[in-house]
């Protein structure tokens, strides 16, 4: 658990750096440490959960920040981990996910999946290059997509990413960041436009 929570600690410290850089700066309050501007344990555990449907965040660990550090909100009992990033993103991962976020954030090859992750967002996102994972920023050609309510795939196979488009804006599943070992299969949960 603790290997997963410095990992997720990680990731959300990246989360941050890319949201400080996608956002205009907003005022800050002392104090106001959680992520997403949250100001109690309880509404980030809400709204961390609310990005999978109610039967698995009800029973998620929920991860927070707090005074820029991860800690253990509430513990789970259902194997799935629940977060904000720093822009108030929630999300919900299965374990295949989080050995997969922690290969993302130490720049490792992520291990093969021992089965078919998991992960939902279903509140949406506020942004990522589709053809690099690390950056932090809109350029004229990463192809900046902002992805609405969606559920994400890890496959056990890459080949089986073969079947399916990048593009987004055509509707159904789309792969982001294909050809590098971060890719994975982005599901719409509701249209998307360009």
């Amino acid at each position: 658990m603790r290997r997963i929570v410095a990992s997720l600690s990680a990731m959300l410290m990246l989360a941050t750096v890319t949201a400080v850089a996608q956002e205009p700066p907003k005022s800050s309050h002392k104090g106001m440490a959680k992520a997403g501007g949250a100001k109690s344990d309880s509404a980030v555990i809400s709204k961390a959960t609310s990005a999978a449907p109610p039967d698995i965040g009800r029973n998620a660990a929920v991860m927070g920040m707090t005074d820029g550090k991860m800690k253990e909100l509430r513990p789970g009992t259902n194997g799935w981990m629940c977060m904000l990033d720093a822009s108030g993103n929630s999300m919900c991962l299965d374990k295949e996910w989080q050995a997969w976020g922690d290969a993302w954030m130490n720049k490792k090859d992520p291990p093969k999946p021992k089965g078919v992750g998991v992960a939902y967002m279903l509140n949406g996102d506020t942004g990522a290059s589709n053809t690099d994972p690390y950056a932090t920023k809109r350029t004229a050609d990463n192809k900046w997509v902002v992805t609405g309510p969606h559920i994400m795939l890890l496959p056990t196979d890459v080949s089986q990413l073969e079947s399916y488009p990048t593009d987004w804006t055509k509707g159904g599943p789309w792969v982001m960041w294909k050809g590098t070992p971060y890719a994975h299969i982005m599901v719409p949960t509701k249209s998307m436009s360009k």
